[in-house]
């Protein structure tokens, strides 16, 4: 198997500086997102916040996937990626804390984190298999934008009421 040929595909043939600025873009915007999201989670419904943030990642790839492969494609992709990468924790946070209260927070957010580092696991397994099997991540990508779009969905039925003190 020719690793050079796969990692120049994925690349869309960019030097691997753009990777790299591109990777360094998420993690400086995802500062201002994650904050942004927490103020927003003053102001609004915890689950609007985050079916917005899952809805905006979906058109995101979406937009990605159709664009031209240059370099200010990318960064531009990781200035929004970045602004939604943690913004979901805040508003998580919230939502657990305000439906079961503080007492258990800490092992209700504990599965919370677990269950992203399962999909987090499924990702990065089921993108090597798409490579293996199909030669290209676009089945990834796909699988992305769905889950992503369902994530939405999900959080509109949540209800966010505080549960009675015991």
């Amino acid at each position: 198997m020719d690793y050079k040929y796969f990692l120049t595909k994925f690349m869309c043939g960019q030097a691997a500086h753009v990777a790299a600025t591109s990777l360094a873009l998420i993690g400086f915007f995802n500062i201002f997102g994650s904050l942004f999201s927490g103020y927003l989670g003053t102001k609004y419904k915890m689950k609007y916040i985050l079916a917005g943030l899952y809805a905006s990642r979906a058109l995101m790839i979406i937009v990605f996937l159709l664009a031209p492969k240059t370099e200010l494609t990318f960064y531009i992709f990781s200035l929004f990626l970045g602004l939604t990468w943690l913004a979901t924790v805040p508003p998580t946070a919230g939502l657990v804390a305000k439906t079961f209260g503080v007492r258990y927070l800490a092992t209700l957010f504990g599965l919370t984190l677990l269950s992203h580092q399962t999909g987090g696991f499924l990702g990065a397994y089921l993108s090597g298999l798409f490579i293996s099997y199909f030669g290209d991540y676009s089945w990834a990508w796909y699988l992305d934008i769905l889950l992503a779009f369902l994530a939405s969905i999900a959080n509109f039925p949540i209800k966010e009421k505080a549960v009675a003190a015991a």
